[in-house]
C-alpha cells in the first residue's frame, strides 16, 4: 500500500511541475529555447523539491509546521520560476500565488471527493455482516483494492482540476504584457490568498487526534462534505471572476484612452483644417492676383520679348502647383498629407513619399473626420517606423507609399512603409507592439483605425513582407441613413 501511494505522490509532484512550466510559459519567455528540455527540467526539479518538502513536513504537523511547509513551497516555486523563465514585472507574484491557490483548492476538492469512495469500504463491511463475504483474505483484498482505487481517483481528480483551471486562467488572462500596478496586484491576489488560507485552515483542522486515534472532521460533522466543497468552489470562482473582471477593466480603460486620443485627433484635425483653409484661401487670392498680373505683363510685352514670355509662362505654371505638394482631391487627405510630410521631412529629409495612387471617388459617403482618423493614424505609424529605421540604419531607404481604389461599394486603402524588419507583435497581442515610452498606449492607433473601419462595416489588416509593413483598410462607401 505504501509503495503505491508513494508512486502516486511522485507522479503527482512531477505533474505539478508540468502545470507550473505550462502556466509560467504562457506568460514569460523561457531561458531554455528547446521546449522539451525545459519541460522535463522543470518537472524533474520541481517534483524532487516538492517531494523533499513532503518528506520533511508531514500532513499532520502542527500549525507552525504547516506555515513552514507553505513557506518552503513558495520558495521552491519562486526559485524554479526564476531559474527557467525571464520574469518581467509584478505579474510573477500573482502567477505564483494563483498556482499555489489552485493547487491547494484542487487537492482538497479531490480529497473531499475521495471521501465518498469510502462508501465502497462500508459496502464491503455490510457484505461481511450479511455473510456475503466470509473469507477474511477476500475481504482484505477487496479493501486493499478499494483504498488503491480511492487514492488513484483522488490524485487523478486533483491533477485534472489543477491543469484545467490553470489552462483556463492562462487563456482568460489576455493582457499578459500589461504593467500591473500595486493596487491592481492586490486586487488580483486577494482571491488567491483567501484560497491559500482556506487550505491552511483545512490542513490544521481536517484531521485531529482523539485518544491517540486520528479522527477526520468529516466523520464528526458529515455536513462538511457539502459545505467545504462549496467554499472551495466559491473560492475558485472568485479567482476566475477576478481575472475576468481585471481583463474587462483593462479593455475599458484602453477604450477610454483610445476615445480620448481619438477626440484629441479629431479636434486637432479640425483645427488644422481650419488653418489650412485660411491659408488655402489666402493662396487662392494671391494666385488669382498674380495670374492677372502675369496676364497684363504678357499683353504689355506684346510678343516682342520671347524670353520674358517664357519666364512668365513658367511662373504661371508654378502658381498652379503652389497650393499643395500632394493633391488627392480630398481636402482632409490633402491637409494631412502635407502637414505630416512637413513634420517628418525635418528628421528624415530623404523620405520618399508616394501618394499618386491615393484617389477618392467623387461620391464619398465616408465622413471627412473618419478619413482623417484612418490616414492620420496610418501616417503616424509609418512615420514612426521610418524614423526608427533611419536612426538604426542612416543609409537605409525610407519610404511611404499610399494608394486606394473602389470596387463596387467597397473602398480599399493601402499604406506601405519601410521599417527595421524586427518582429512587431507581442505575445497574445492582436496589434503590433509600440516602441514608444508609453506602453499603455500600445496599439491604440491601429485600434482606432480598426474601430473606424468597423463603423463602415469594414475591417483592417496588416502583414509584413521582408522589411516592408503593409496596412490594408476596407470600408463600405455607401449612403448611410
Amino acid at each position: 500500500m505504501y509503495d503505491v501511494e508513494r508512486v502516486l505522490e511522485i507522479c503527482y509532484a512531477v505533474f505539478q511541475g508540468y502545470c507550473l512550466q505550462y502556466f509560467c510559459g504562457s506568460f514569460f519567455e523561457s531561458r531554455i529555447s528547446q521546449r522539451r528540455i525545459r519541460c522535463f527540467a522543470v518537472m524533474g526539479l520541481y517534483g524532487v523539491l516538492r517531494l523533499g518538502v513532503g518528506t520533511v513536513m508531514t500532513q499532520h504537523d502542527g500549525s507552525g509546521e504547516i506555515f513552514m511547509r507553505l513557506a518552503l513551497i513558495v520558495c521552491i516555486t519562486w526559485t524554479v520560476t526564476l531559474m527557467f523563465y525571464k520574469i518581467e514585472g509584478k505579474i510573477c507574484v500573482f502567477l505564483i500565488t494563483v498556482f499555489l491557490a489552485v493547487s491547494e483548492i484542487s487537492t482538497f476538492l479531490a480529497y473531499t471527493f475521495g471521501q465518498f469512495g469510502t462508501a465502497l469500504i462500508s459496502f464491503w463491511g455490510w457484505c461481511v455482516e450479511k455473510e456475503y463475504i466470509t473469507s477474511a483474505h477476500a475481504l482484505s483484498a477487496l479493501v486493499y483494492v478499494a483504498v488503491i482505487m480511492i487514492n488513484i481517483l483522488t490524485y487523478l481528480v486533483s491533477a485534472i482540476l489543477t491543469y484545467c483551471l490553470l489552462k483556463g486562467l492562462a487563456k482568460a488572462f489576455l493582457e499578459k504584457n500589461y504593467g500591473i500596478s500595486n493596487g491592481e496586484l492586490l486586487f488580483l491576489m486577494t482571491p488567491s490568498l483567501i484560497g491559500i488560507f482556506i487550505g491552511i485552515l483545512l490542513r490544521a483542522i481536517l484531521v485531529t487526534m482523539e485518544d491517540d486515534v486520528p479522527k477526520q472532521l468529516y466523520d464528526k460533522y458529515p455536513i462538511l462534505l457539502i459545505i467545504v466543497p462549496a467554499i472551495l468552489i466559491l473560492s475558485l470562482f472568485s479567482i476566475i471572476s477576478g481575472v475576468n473582471l481585471f481583463q474587462n477593466m483593462i479593455c475599458l480603460n484602453r477604450e477610454k484612452s483610445s476615445r480620448m486620443i481619438l477626440e484629441k485627433q479629431v479636434d486637432s484635425l479640425k483645427e488644422h483644417m481650419r488653418e489650412m483653409e485660411r491659408v488655402y484661401s489666402g493662396i487662392r487670392g494671391m494666385k488669382h492676383d498674380m495670374k492677372n498680373t502675369i496676364s497684363v505683363i504678357m499683353q504689355l510685352a506684346g510678343g516682342k520679348e520671347e524670353e520674358l514670355q517664357a519666364y512668365l509662362h513658367g511662373m504661371d505654371q508654378s502658381m498652379d502647383r503652389l497650393v499643395f505638394r500632394f493633391r488627392t482631391g480630398n481636402s482632409v487627405a490633402d491637409t494631412l498629407l502635407n502637414m505630416k510630410y512637413h513634420e517628418i521631412i525635418s528628421t528624415v529629409p530623404d523620405l520618399h513619399m508616394d501618394v499618386e495612387g491615393l484617389q477618392f471617388p467623387e461620391k464619398l459617403y465616408i465622413q471627412s473626420y473618419d478619413i482623417g482618423i484612418v490616414l492620420g493614424n496610418a501616417l503616424d505609424n509609418a512615420m514612426e517606423a521610418c524614423k526608427r529605421l533611419k536612426e538604426q540604419e542612416p543609409d537605409a531607404e525610407a519610404f511611404i507609399r499610399m494608394n486606394s481604389f473602389q470596387k463596387k461599394e467597397l473602398l480599399f486603402l493601402k499604406v506601405e512603409n519601410s521599417f527595421d524588419g524586427e518582429p512587431v507583435c507581442g505575445r497574445q497581442q492582436r496589434f503590433p507592439a509600440s516602441n514608444k515610452a508609453d506602453k499603455s498606449s500600445h496599439g491604440i492607433g491601429l485600434a482606432n483605425i480598426n474601430s473606424t473601419a468597423e463603423k463602415y462595416q469594414g475591417t483592417m489588416d496588416f502583414k509584413i513582407h521582408g522589411r516592408v509593413f503593409i496596412l490594408s483598410v476596407m470600408m463600405k462607401n455607401e449612403r448611410r441613413n
